[in-house]
């Protein structure tokens, strides 16, 4: 059979800017294949990967153990709805259940869509006792979808698109103050990351997750943890929250790694709180399907017999050298270095943008957020000389601003 010729980076964009609709911002760069935490593009240049899947491929691209149990999945049973029962769903979600805080679990296919899921259950929970106000962090994300995104306390999400939906609160995050007072007894639930991404990588002060615990029980509000960055190993722990000694929250989302880069999302409840979404109130066409869930099995298994969980704290420290030396050469430059795990961010005193653009200019895949803040989200099979080669690429590039 003859081969089809593989389209060049130049008439794959073509054909995007034709047909897809522009709502992302692209980069000049048509990826092809990836291996690990390299990928290639349709000409064959390689790419060091520090930022793989938006955070999704916690393994890398394309890791051996998952392929094989995807290419397994789909000869055997691609979708059914769930009126039906599959091993592999319930296998996955005890998996989940066992790693966490005994929670029984609804799956979906992205972290929107668990977040919205987790806002609809703690509506429908407190709607006996009058309770509907969600309070929700400033610099927080949790999804474009209309209550995620008004969950979302940024305002520059927000424009064009209200009204939003009614009964959100914001407060500045890490305040105990600030929450103390917007948490009363009409609320319902706080919606808060143990550790905000897209708002810079901000980790809380110690005990602010344990202060929210306690008003949440006293004024009988949900913690609702989103933990769709964070969970499923980033930061050395199965979740974020299990850093502060006996934390546990009432419902938890996750998404981006659960299933290694295959689309999944789940919203973990305490199966007290679990038992007010009854039949017709919720419901996900995909979610949970057989690929997803095996993929999610196979991404735990990974992880636990690779020792995964401990290499992402050699991994974070091997990162904090090197961003700690071009510190203490520009003082002026790096202000903070925040990072937990392979949830990495160093905030500049200027614009990160052109530090992307320049590494991309090097074969070196990063993001910014938050306008100031580079943000890196590596795999946690990033090997000690891909390390130091991007974090070489990177300080060339910061000691040149």
């Amino acid at each position: 059979m003859a081969q089809v010729a593989q389209p060049g980076s130049a008439e794959i964009i073509a054909q995007f800017d034709r047909y897809v609709i522009g709502n992302y911002r692209r980069y000049p760069v048509a990826l092809v294949r990836g291996e690990g935490s390299w990928i290639w593009d349709a000409e064959g240049t390689r790419y060091l990967d520090f930022f793989p899947g938006w955070g999704c491929n916690l393994l890398g691209h394309c890791p051996p153990r998952l392929v094989e149990a995807v290419r397994e999945q789909v000869g055997q049973l691609i979708h059914v709805p769930n009126t039906w029962y599959i091993e592999s769903q319930g296998a996955f979600a005890q998996a989940l259940s066992e790693r966490s805080f005994g929670g029984q679990a609804f799956f979906c296919n992205s972290g929107a869509e668990a977040n919205e899921a987790a806002i609809k259950l703690a509506r429908v929970h407190g709607h006996p006792a009058g309770k509907s106000k969600i309070v929700t962090m400033t610099g927080g994300f949790h999804g474009r979808t209309y209550a995620a995104l008004t969950a979302t306390a940024q305002p520059k999400y927000h424009a064009g698109f209200e009204p939003l939906v009614p009964g959100f609160e914001y407060v500045p995050y890490g305040d105990v103050e600030a929450a103390a007072a917007a948490i009363d007894d009409s609320t319902a639930a706080v919606l808060i990351e143990p550790i905000q991404g897209e708002g810079g990588v901000n980790v809380p002060p110690p005990g602010y997750l344990t202060a929210l615990r306690r008003l949440c029980d006293e004024r009988g509000a949900l913690l609702m943890l989103d933990e769709v960055q964070t969970g499923l190993g980033r930061t050395g722990n199965w979740f974020a929250y299990q850093h502060e000694a006996g934390l546990i929250p009432d419902v938890l989302t996750c998404a981006k790694a659960l299933a290694g880069g295959v689309a999944a999302g789940v919203m973990m409840a305490r199966p007290e709180v679990a038992r007010s979404l009854v039949p017709g109130t919720h419901a996900s066409t995909f979610g949970g399907n057989p690929i997803a869930c095996r993929a999610g099995l196979a991404t735990i298994e990974t992880i636990e017999e690779d020792g995964l969980l401990r290499r992402a704290g050699e991994l974070a420290a091997r990162f904090e050298g090197h961003f700690r030396k071009v510190r203490d050469e520009r003082p002026d430059l790096i202000l903070d270095i925040r990072a937990r795990g392979v949830m990495i961010g160093v905030e500049l005193s200027k614009d990160a943008s052109p530090v992307v653009a320049a590494c991309l200019e090097r074969n070196l895949l990063i993001n910014a957020t938050h306008g100031t803040v580079v943000r890196l989200l590596p795999a946690l099979t990033l090997t000690d000389e891909q390390v130091d080669e991007g974090c070489g690429i990177l300080a060339e590039v910061l000691r040149a601003l």
